[in-house]
């Protein structure tokens, strides 16, 4: 907004319209830029926020049926067979990966048994590392966001208080009508980086430490699982 058509506006009009839709279409293009951007920012970490719970809790829920019927005693080649053919995820990928590299070592004539334990904890290691980052992909946005949001809006504090600055030295009055306008502007501007940065900071810790907590089951899992290949293959020698 031209500082000049702020001053007229303002006298002109004594009792100014300062809805949210007003200061929005009276701002200036930088300020328009900044809450546009800002609200797009929200509704991006919106999308994640909901994504990401879906995703956490439809895994959790895999880990707890995949658990169940690992000690159920069903045995570990039935259980092999039925999940081979799917496509799986965090608990139910880790067992494939492994069992996958056991068969492997016991093919052809002469079982590479050797080194089988390590390149089972090897296979598990890349697996639990392939599943987190699955878990964490678009985390890093809602970090950003909510570091990122808060100074953006305040950059377009600043650019609306500039404004009612120019606004009141173009007009040469001092009136409340002159200077509230862009005051409400940069307000609008600094709520809305308020906004997009406080959901996605509270939702990026809550998703860090969920996501923490499955990966510590995976790394549970991957060493028990182990133990229990460790034992079969010392028996076999």
């Amino acid at each position: 907004m031209n500082p000049a058509d702020v001053a007229s506006t303002a006298l002109a009009a004594p009792s100014a319209d300062i809805s949210l839709i007003s200061l929005f279409l009276q701002a200036s293009i930088i300020v328009k830029v900044v809450m546009l951007g800002l609200l797009f920012a929200s509704i991006w970490c919106w999308a994640i926020i909901i994504d990401k719970q879906i995703l956490i809790t439809r895994t959790r829920s895999q880990m707890n049926k995949f658990e169940e019927a690992f000690w159920s005693g069903q045995s570990l080649e039935e259980l092999y067979r039925t999940l081979a053919g799917r496509t799986n995820s965090a608990l139910g990928a880790l067992f494939v990966a492994a069992m996958r590299e056991w068969k492997r070592s016991h093919e052809g004539e002469r079982p590479a048994i050797a080194s089988l334990a390590q390149r089972i904890d090897r296979v598990m290691d890349v697996t639990i590392a392939r599943e987190t980052e699955r878990l964490e992909r678009r985390l890093l946005v809602l970090a950003t966001v909510g570091s990122a949001g808060p100074f953006i809006g305040l950059f377009g504090t600043v650019w609306g208080i500039m404004t009612s600055f120019q606004a009141i030295a173009a007009s040469k009055n001092t009136s409340l009508a002159v200077v509230a306008p862009g005051i409400a502007e940069a307000l609008f501007a600094t709520a809305l980086g308020l906004v997009a940065a406080i959901p996605a900071v509270i939702a990026y810790n809550k998703l860090s430490a969920e996501v923490n907590h499955l990966g510590s089951r995976m790394e549970a899992f991957a060493d028990e699982f182990s133990a229990i290949l460790s034992r079969q293959i010392d028996e076999r020698r």
